[in-house]
């Protein structure tokens, strides 16, 4: 399945939006995030407080935009997955894809951030919501199950989500020199269920 590349209009707001989102975490990593109001970030990016607005409700929802951004390409490329290939191993592609670029200093940073924060955690949670809705109609199409009929596609979305989450922060919090990112992901992808 073939997807359309995004033009250029859809491009500039998705790079204005991953600016306000590395904007947003940069201040929180620095000041912590109580301490950062959504006019610092419309400042620091240099946007007027409409655009801000424009892309996001609200700071945490700015400091968490880009595992938006993330989980979004990782359900695009699930949809975009051969469809003959078993389940597992196109959702497995489509999250270690997600996270390919995702291993540096900044990054961790911002993992620890959003795990140790609680109203970024609770953001990111709602996030999470979001996309597992996403994920659980990819699901369904693949699996050829009626969504509201059949609790498996959401069910799935939603332990892959956890999954993703535990794997993360244990991947964060874990010594190191053990297990990459990416085979921490996998496994924890390898132990769920899948029909």
């Amino acid at each position: 399945m073939m997807t359309e590349k995004p033009g250029l209009r859809e491009r500039k707001k998705e790079e204005t939006r991953r600016t306000l989102s590395d904007v947003a975490c940069s201040l929180a990593m620095e000041r912590g995030a109580s301490q950062v109001r959504v006019e610092d970030i419309a400042a620091a990016a240099n946007v007027s407080m409409r655009t801000f607005n424009n892309y996001f409700a609200s700071k945490e929802a700015a400091m968490v935009g880009n595992a938006y951004q993330r989980s979004e390409r990782i359900a695009a490329a699930l949809a975009g997955r051969p469809s003959g290939e078993p389940l597992q191993d196109s959702i497995r592609a489509a999250v270690i894809d997600g996270f390919a670029e995702t291993t540096d200093r900044q990054w961790y940073a911002r993992i620890v951030l959003l795990r140790d924060d609680p109203a970024l955690f609770g953001a990111t949670r709602k996030v999470e919501i979001e996309i597992e809705q996403e994920l659980a109609k990819v699901i369904a199409e693949r699996t050829h199950k009626d969504l509201k009929l059949d609790l498996y596609p959401t069910l799935l979305a939603s332990l892959l989500m956890a999954a993703i989450r535990a794997a993360v922060f244990h991947w964060v919090s874990a010594p190191p020199g053990g297990q990459t990112l990416q085979d921490t992901l996998d496994q924890a992808i390898q132990r769920l269920r899948f029909e």
